[in-house]
């Protein structure tokens, strides 16, 4: 049975967790295939902890932590509410298929509702075909605000 949790950052079992999940989506071909820094890996639970605005939860089958999302709120100033942004997204390899991401959108949701957001966001990679899927099946759409005027892209500008 999978159990879907917040996670306390503040404890070192959801800390280690939060950052072997997050090392292994790194190390998966959609997460850019190679790993977490060493320097991430020993400051990002704590770093994360001290953003008031960050929510993880992680997925357990038993005893054992097999998925993870970590979510920030943004804000819209067309709607003056919050948005509740999906950073990642990770399910561990051969847990894959158990409808395990389902259970954590539908937590993020749920949280959304609670911090009254107008909207969910996340982001896709065009080649994650199974990811894109599942998040069209769960009500996800390309943003736009005029057909006319197309979708809205993402840039990124790497600062260092």
């Amino acid at each position: 049975m999978i159990e879907i949790q917040r996670a306390d950052l503040s404890t070192p079992e959801h800390a280690a967790a939060v950052t072997r999940l997050l090392d292994a989506y790194a190390s998966d071909e959609m997460g850019g295939g190679s790993g977490l820094s060493d320097f991430t890996k020993e400051h990002l639970a704590s770093t994360l902890h001290k953003r008031p605005q960050t929510y993880v939860f992680l997925a357990y089958e038993d005893e054992a932590a097999v998925g993870l999302s970590i979510c920030f709120e943004s804000f819209s100033t067309f709607e003056c509410r919050p948005i509740l942004n999906i950073h990642d997204v990770f399910v561990a390899a051969e847990f894959r298929g158990r409808e395990i991401a389902q259970g954590m959108l539908a937590a993020i949701e749920s949280l959304a509702g609670e911090l009254d957001c107008c909207k969910l966001s996340l982001e896709v990679l065009e080649g994650n075909r199974r990811a894109e899927s599942l998040y069209r099946r769960f009500g996800f759409a390309g943003y736009e605000l005029d057909p006319a005027l197309g979708r809205a892209l993402f840039y990124e500008k790497k600062l260092s």
